[in-house]
């Protein structure tokens, strides 16, 4: 059914960085973020500021885990931060321009179109660092 893959990637290092990822997103994007975050990062106006401090949280628990493990690849943090606000701000602007509340059907389709991008960016970012780990 699906085509036969060859694959140099080391399974082990992929499913380690997968694990530390997610586990990081999970602290990232829900333990620490604030309901003023939470909020603030999806109004018509005073969005920035709110937005960029949750997705400075991932910058810095994401570089902070690549100086501990891996140190060469410091700069994983700014591609997690900068994909994490395209990723968040698309859905904050969703939210805004179409009045999106938690009673709406679109809110719940937006919550896991975000979280899927989320996880689908540390998948590939767990796929690069264990191909050059």
């Amino acid at each position: 059914m699906f085509p036969s893959l060859s694959s140099s990637v080391a399974v082990g290092a992929l499913i380690g960085w997968m694990l530390v990822l997610t586990a990081k997103h999970v602290v990232a994007d829900f333990f620490l973020q604030t309901h003023w975050m939470a909020i603030g990062k999806d109004g018509k106006t005073g969005w920035a500021w709110p937005l960029l401090v949750h997705c400075s949280i991932h910058l810095g628990l994401t570089t902070a885990l690549m100086l501990i493990i891996a140190p060469r690849f410091w700069f994983i943090g700014l591609i997690d931060f900068a994909v994490h606000i395209l990723i968040d701000r698309a859905k904050g602007f969703c939210v805004a321009t179409f009045d999106v509340t938690r009673d709406h059907q679109w809110f719940w389709w937006l919550i896991g179109t975000d979280q899927a991008l989320h996880h689908l960016t540390g998948f590939a970012l767990s796929i690069w660092l264990a191909a050059n780990g």
